[in-house]
């Protein structure tokens, strides 16, 4: 009986065995990389979630969106800050925008850099904490208060801000809020859009003015949507920002400090 020849490996066959072997570590090393941010994303939510569970009670005085009857004089939620200060002493407030639900605490460092990654417990995660601009005052008496979260892709922080945009949110309530140890503050939003990085959407005034005015006119002006609130050259204003995916533009969304 004839024995077969066996088939010698060509150049070719080498070639494209190490292909596939490449095309092999590509997949495993991208299935590597999604795990990873996928358990950023969890251990995240999983540590707010705590917070929120642990500090976070909804107010039986407060309306929610949606509710009939007219906007509450209440937040719709009430914080435990003594319970907050003992985890981290960076809190300066709890963040609740009515109409998406986001509802956070928020920090202030000492600059702008530590909380973009860093969690409320001070754990390095990309989600990072929303804080306020580490050049406002902590008593939210500034003129304009500048706070960041970033623009999560699981619509956690940020991630669901622009829906103000693209779902009307806005319909359901124009109100956000901003809870203190020493009080609560209630902002009526007059704009929404998104804005250049290097714009004058990120100004800091020191008191108010012709300067101030024209930047409250100019930023309305600037809003996407139709709003009823109009800023008034004495009114405090905060800023909510978040990226966009561009790295030339933010989308911010901004507010009349109530009296």
């Amino acid at each position: 009986m004839a024995k077969k020849n066996k088939k010698k490996k060509t150049a070719g066959d080498y070639l494209l065995t190490l292909g596939l072997l490449i095309a092999l570590g590509v997949f495993a090393f991208a299935g590597w990389k999604l795990y990873g941010i996928y358990m950023d994303y969890k251990q995240a939510k999983d540590e707010y979630k705590k917070l929120e569970d642990m500090a976070v009670q909804p107010n039986p005085n407060g309306v929610r969106p949606g509710e009939d009857g007219a906007p509450a004089d209440e937040p719709p939620i009430v914080v435990d800050f003594a319970a907050l200060q003992a985890e981290n002493p960076d809190v300066v407030g709890w963040l609740y925008v009515e109409a998406l639900g986001i509802s956070y605490p928020v920090v202030q460092g000492t600059d702008n850099e530590y909380y973009l990654h860093m969690t409320y417990q001070k754990t390095y995660n990309f989600a990072g904490t929303i804080f306020i601009d580490h050049e406002n005052s902590r008593d939210f008496q500034d003129l304009n208060t500048i706070v960041y979260g970033h623009n999560m892709k699981d619509g956690s922080m940020f991630g669901i801000l622009k829906r103000f945009v693209t779902e009307n949110a806005y319909a359901t309530s124009p109100y956000f809020w901003m809870l203190t140890p020493e009080k609560n503050y209630k902002y009526e939003i007059f704009s929404a859009y998104t804005a250049q990085i290097n714009s004058l959407t990120y100004t800091l005034y020191s008191k108010p003015g012709q300067e101030f005015t024209a930047y409250l006119k100019q930023m309305k002006a600037n809003s996407e949507i139709e709003t009823s609130a109009e800023p008034k050259k004495f009114d405090k204003i905060m800023t909510l920002s978040t990226c966009t995916g561009n790295s030339a533009t933010r989308f911010v969304v901004q507010g009349i400090q109530m009296d």
